[in-house]
This record gives C-alpha cells, structure tokens and sequence, in this order.
C-alpha cells in the first residue's frame, strides 16, 4: 500500500533544541557512559561496578541507576533511536521504500559508528564476549521495534501491529543486530557500512546461492 500522507523532508537544523533540562539530563547520561567505557576498558566489564561508575562520573550511585536500570543499560543504550525514526519519517514521501530504508540504516552507520569508532568496537565486542549485555540487547529490541514499527505503518498506511509490519521491523532491527555480532566476531577488520549494504541486499533479494 502507497503512503497515505505526505512526509516533508526535515534537517538536523530544523530540529528544535533541546531546553537546559533536558541538555543537562544528556551531559549526564553522557559522563555516566564515558566513565563506564574508561572503567571497562581499564578493568573489565565484570570488574566494573555501579559505585565505580558513579565515582567516575561525580554523580550518585541512585543517579546512575535513575538514568540506567541496569549496567547493561550504559553500554547499550544511546540517544539515536528517537533520531534514526525521524530520519525515516523525514524523508521523501515518493521516496522508494528501499531507499528510505538504506537512508536510515546509513544514518545508523554514522551516528553509532562512525563518529566514535571505539566506542562501537567496545560496545559490539561486549555484545559478543558479555552474556548478560547480548541478552539485554534482545530485550531492548523489542522497545526499538515498536517505535519502528509505527513509523513503517506512517509511512505505508499500513496498522503498525499487523503480523507484515512487525515481522518487517524485527527483521531490520534482528539483521542489524548480527551485522554487528558479526563486525565484532571476525575482529572488526570490515567495513561496517559494506556489512550493513550486504545485509539489506539479503533482507531485499533473499539469500543468494551459492557457487557458479
């Protein structure tokens, strides 16, 4: 089904900036993640605990939990999914529904990636080595997957909790998920964005065959 409504393009400098509130909740979000990376990258992750975090980040161990119920929560947990949907939702409405879609997952590529390289290996490679941070990735998919599924049926007409939209979210979310395991597996010698491309041509055209 074709869009129903019509979607004006948006840029990061249309966007609205956020109030002194809500600046300094992202400061602090920001300096508990940035002392968690340090700590773990110094000691470990099981080594690494939530006083430690706190002391690291000047802030109370009840802070850090106000903003992160769980220490797998600081490592997983980002600002780009709210970003990324707008992403989805901005462009073109005639836009091909692939593009739109590639569109997002570059932007997921840039923003998750490329702007901090470490970070990301360090994030991914806990995916990988940390039982716990995988399986709360899992759980936190779920979150992402319903945010993504309305904006999929906002922009296909379509009823966000039909069976297509959401085996079409997951999809997505669950392909970018073993992109990443696998970029951290095969020791983050690849180019992420070529490993993202590969992954959409599957989830597009299927799985190609294999030999001549």
């Amino acid at each position: 089904m074709t869009c129903m409504t019509a979607v004006q393009t948006t840029s990061p400098g249309d966007r609205p900036r956020p109030g002194l509130r809500e600046r300094k909740k992202i400061k602090t979000r920001e300096a508990i993640r940035a002392a968690t990376y340090a700590l773990v990258e110094e000691q470990g992750y099981d080594a690494t605990t939530i006083e430690q975090i706190a002391e690291r980040a000047e802030v109370s161990p009840s802070t850090v939990f106000r903003y992160f119920p769980a220490k797998e929560d600081i490592v997983l947990t980002d600002e780009d999914d709210a970003v990324l949907l707008e992403e989805l939702r901005g462009r073109p409405a005639d836009e091909p529904w692939a593009d739109s879609i590639r569109h997002m997952l570059r932007e997921t590529v840039r923003t998750g990636v490329e702007e901090d390289r470490e970070v990301a290996r360090l994030r991914t490679r806990l995916m990988v080595e940390v039982p716990a941070v995988r399986s709360r990735m899992m759980e936190s998919m779920s979150a992402t997957g319903r945010m993504l599924c309305t904006a999929i049926a906002e922009r296909t007409g379509r009823d966000p909790d039909s069976l297509e939209v959401r085996v079409y979210a997951m999809s997505l979310l669950g392909g970018l998920m073993e992109t990443s395991l696998y970029w951290a597996e095969n020791g983050h010698r690849d180019d992420f964005a070529d490993l993202v491309d590969r992954s959409l041509r599957v989830l597009q055209q299927g799985l190609p065959r294999e030999g001549p």
